[in-house]
């Protein structure tokens, strides 16, 4: 069974503006992160830098196949939403322990006292689902999917963006980049809204947990090459084993008349 990836687009500051980088931790089953403003006497692996915060605000603990939130907080609720569900979102109540969370890509969002909340992001373990020829017979000689993807999240739209120039034609040409990404995409009824660092993170998941590509570490020198052969492979596999295939487009917004998004990626 494969981890949890726990995502911070930075860290904020009081004044909701960004400050630092962007944060990455990949958790395995038992594994637990703790967040919250963190101060010497309390280390935290996730840092969220404002006032109304708590010091340690809550942890993340990861099981086989799901994971908990625990809010340490005893005056606020959390939030989490399915960023791709139609508003779905749970309310974790203030000392609430071990809340199970079934979605699989979550927002965490916590109240703070300015116009901007903080949220980070948590990609859930891999959700398995019955062979449908095994139905009836005992769960022991039941087959399960060798890659669980669902064609209704924003990461399988991605994975389509990224497979489309190859379906739409045959020759060799460039896997998509993340700006080409975010414009394909733009328009889309849920999804249109992606930003670039949102691609990008969906991109990593699809590269470490859904498809099980190695990735080199992307500190050494050569991040760029090693980042655009980490996108070939993807699309390798998906196509090669048709994880994504010509119906699927139509998953994708209608290409402009004329086929101006195919001239200006051309460009």
């Amino acid at each position: 069974m494969s981890g949890v990836i726990v995502h911070l687009p930075h860290e904020s500051g009081a004044d909701g503006e960004p400050r630092g980088d962007a944060v990455t931790l990949r958790l395995g089953p038992g594994e637990v992160a703790r967040f919250g403003r963190g101060s010497a006497s309390v280390p935290v692996e996730l840092r969220l830098d404002d006032p109304a915060i708590s010091r340690l605000a809550g942890e993340i603990r990861v099981t086989d196949d799901h994971w908990q939130l625990t809010n340490h907080s005893t005056a606020h609720s959390y939030l989490v939403e399915n960023p791709e569900g139609a508003g779905e979102y749970l309310r974790v109540p203030p000392r609430r322990v071990g809340a199970p969370i079934p979605f699989e890509f979550s927002r965490v969002v916590l109240p703070t006292r300015g116009d901007v909340t903080v949220s980070f992001q948590v990609f859930a373990p891999d959700h398995l689902y019955l062979d449908p020829d095994a139905m009836g017979v005992p769960w022991g000689n039941s087959t399960v999917t060798a890659y669980s993807l669902n064609e209704t999240a924003a990461y399988f739209l991605v994975l389509v963006a990224l497979c489309e120039p190859r379906l739409r034609d045959q020759s060799r040409v460039a896997v998509p980049t993340t700006p080409r990404i975010v414009e394909r995409l733009r328009g889309h009824p849920t999804s249109g809204e992606l930003t670039a660092r949102a691609v990008s993170s969906h991109i990593d998941y699809l590269a470490e947990e859904k498809l099980r590509i190695g990735v080199p570490d992307s500190t050494e020198p050569g991040r760029s090459d090693r980042r655009n052969g980490k996108r070939e492979e993807i699309v390798g596999l998906a196509l090669r084993f048709g994880l994504v295939r010509e119906e699927h487009l139509a998953l994708l917004p209608p290409l402009a008349r004329g086929g101006g998004r195919e001239r200006q990626a051309a460009r």
